[in-house]
């Protein structure tokens, strides 16, 4: 668990106010993400308030994965340092001030609601008063000292006011209620008050009133296209830095957005599984303890080190040995992450996993890569080229930034490009350092077979879906105003992988128990034009951190006889779907509201962790047939 800090305008000044997991630092609350606790609201606030030094932070290695990092962000970047943790060791007293540790935050939005008196003000005005619980954090809130409706009674405690604006650009920043409710005009003694008309507390329903000069407004004008011409333009704030953009926002007006809204927060995160690159075991065991060793500057220094027992099994090697391994791969990392590419370029980071994965008797073994490739099912010989279980596998994980409004995803191809511009920043200056995660699991990699790709592909009624895909991915980026919408088309190859993976991770969830979030997809897919093509190959692996699934119970399911019958299982539940005539219906351009063909919540969406398009470029059609679509499945 991670504890917070929350940190308002007294920087000395601590409180404790919840618990996340380290998943969720990751890819749910991380910096400039907004957490909404049961009574306040707070933001994590940039990498240069995290406490590095605490002892509950190490560092990561993983030479390929910093290299994107760098590619990103800038080769000042020079580690990546594992989520804060929380003391387990039973000593920790949540009443000392001195022992809080964790991730901090700070109070936003800064407006606040009292639901007594409908009252609504800013921090700033001091009506409001934090009342801290170190026994229960959960109970920490703000109080409406003063509050009319009172009469005697304890202070009501005050809610964060539900509504703030972005832009595109990562900016964040309060509701402009003072101007929003005066249409810009000034007031000389703004009294803000925040009144509902109905029960379903939706911004219809709710009305901004200033009781000084008597004048109102709707919410509902501040939402929707029509709407964003009312709100002032963008002010460039970072309130997770604690600043303001030094260069002026381009955006002419903000877009309204509701606390807890899904596009406020948008992680940008850089994966990959780590591939050793030798057998050698003292190599190996250097790699593992690099945290440690990469200090080490001196044979002398190494002696040492060994004398006080820091090194675990690698005090066995003689000190000569050990120091020349620890210069040869300080030297082999120098090499990889040398600034050989150009500023928004960088290699693949699934390239190196698809040509060890297509090679799995000329791979390197070590405690945390193991594979073993079994002979694919007989009734889809003709389909898959091999099947390969990954007995053991590490995959680690970088947080490189964040968007607001846009996912990653639907900016740039993270396997290929940077995000570029439309990256928020995590620190105030260039960050040194970034959080990363990493998970040990286990895995099934099925290489498709891609001759009967390309077959497939040539064929006049598929190329006429994938025209139908294509344009649906314009219109949605269109839509949402992506700039250069036909770019970063995954083409249809990828539907095809993507959809055959989330068919069968369904599958495993249904009959062989597995929870689904559990589970997570890493698609293969590139055509023969495309750089390092021709791929195409599904990993289906494990990616909770906790114990599940970590003990063979997945790989189980890809041996031959076993991965037959859970692929025909799979394809015969994809035929059909519960919402089907509806669902079967449906047109990838269609709608701009979502981006699939025959697919939805009872056929093959799965959980956000699990799928890495956000549950985007789905089709059951492309895998078998439906009630309305039945020449363009792949499997016969």
């Amino acid at each position: 668990m991670a504890r917070f800090n929350p940190s308002s305008q007294n920087r000395q000044k601590r409180h404790r106010v919840g618990d996340l997991t380290g998943s969720q630092l990751m890819y749910t609350y991380s910096v400039g993400a907004v957490v909404d606790l049961p009574q306040i609201s707070v933001i994590v606030t940039g990498l240069d308030d995290w406490p590095t030094n605490s002892g509950t932070m190490s560092e990561i290695v993983e030479p390929r994965l910093l290299q994107a990092v760098r590619a990103e962000l800038g080769y000042q970047v020079q580690r990546m340092m594992r989520l804060p943790t929380a003391d387990t060791s039973g000593s920790f007293n949540p009443l000392d001030p001195k022992e809080l540790e964790g991730v901090p935050v700070a109070t936003f939005p800064r407006w606040l609601f009292c639901p007594a008196c409908r009252k609504l003000a800013s921090l700033s005005t001091g009506l409001f008063s934090l009342q801290e619980d170190r026994s229960h954090p959960d109970r920490t809130h703000y109080a409406h000292e003063g509050c009319p409706s009172a009469k005697g009674r304890k202070p009501p405690a005050a809610l964060p006011a539900r509504f703030m604006v972005a832009c595109e650009n990562g900016h964040l920043d309060d509701f402009p209620w003072l101007a929003f409710v005066h249409n810009g005009t000034a007031c000389t003694s703004p009294d803000l008050m925040l009144v509902e008309h109905g029960p379903s507390g939706e911004a219809r329903d709710l009305k901004v009133v200033c009781n000084h000069c008597k004048v109102e407004r709707r919410m509902s004008d501040a939402f929707g296209r029509e709407g964003r011409v009312n709100l002032p333009a963008c002010t460039a704030r970072r309130p997770q830095l604690r600043d303001y953009d030094s260069e002026r926002c381009d955006v002419d007006h903000m877009r309204a957005i509701i606390l807890g809204a899904s596009n406020l927060w948008f992680p940008v995160v850089y994966t990959t599984m780590s591939i050793p690159e030798t057998e050698d075991e003292l190599m190996l065991l250097v790699a593992d303890r690099w945290a440690t060793l990469q200090n080490v500057s001196s044979l002398e220094v190494l002696e040492a080190f060994i004398k006080t027992g820091m090194l675990g099994a690698l005090s066995s090697y003689a000190p000569s040995d050990l120091y020349k391994s620890i210069e040869t791969y300080k030297a082999q990392l120098q090499d990889s992450t040398t600034e050989d590419s150009e500023e928004g370029e960088r290699a693949s980071l699934k390239a190196p996993e698809w040509r060890v994965f297509t090679q799995p008797t000329r791979a390197p073994r070590s405690d945390d890569f193991q594979l073993r490739a079994v002979s694919p099912p007989t009734a889809y010989a003709k389909v898959f080229s091999q099947v390969v279980l990954v007995e053991k596998l590490r995959e680690v994980r970088a947080l490189a930034g964040f968007t607001r409004l846009d996912a990653p995803g639907e900016i740039a191809d993270l396997d290929f490009e940077c995000v570029g511009e439309k990256l928020a920043p995590i620190a105030r200056n260039r960050p040194v350092w970034v959080p990363a995660a990493e998970i040990r699991g286990e895995g099934i990699f099925i290489q498709f077979q891609e001759d009967r790709i390309q077959q497939w592909l040539s064929k006049r009624e598929v190329q006429d879906w994938d025209n139908a895909f294509r344009i649906g991915h314009r219109n949605w980026r269109a839509a949402r105003y992506v700039v250069d919408p036909d770019a970063h088309y995954p083409r249809l190859r990828y539907s095809l992988l993507h959809t055959f993976a989330h068919a069968l991770m369904r599958q495993f969830a249904l009959e062989c128990g597995y929870v689904q979030a559990s589970m997570r997809e890493r698609i293969y897919s590139r055509d023969v034009d495309e750089p390092d093509g021709p791929m195409a190959g599904v990993l289906i692996y494990t990616a909770a951190p906790d114990s599940e699934g970590t003990l063979g119970g997945l790989v189980r399911l890809g041996e031959t006889q076993e991965l037959g019958r859970h692929v025909t299982a799979a394809l015969e539940m994809a035929e059909l779907c519960t919402s089907d005539p509806t669902c079967a219906e449906h047109r990838p351009e269609q709608s701009t509201m979502a981006l699939h063909g025959a697919a939805c919540h009872a056929c093959l969406f799965a959980p956000e962790t699990s799928c890495e398009r956000g549950n985007k470029y789905l089709d059951r059609a492309l895998l078998v047939p439906t009630l309305t679509q039945a020449d363009i499945a792949f499997f016969e």
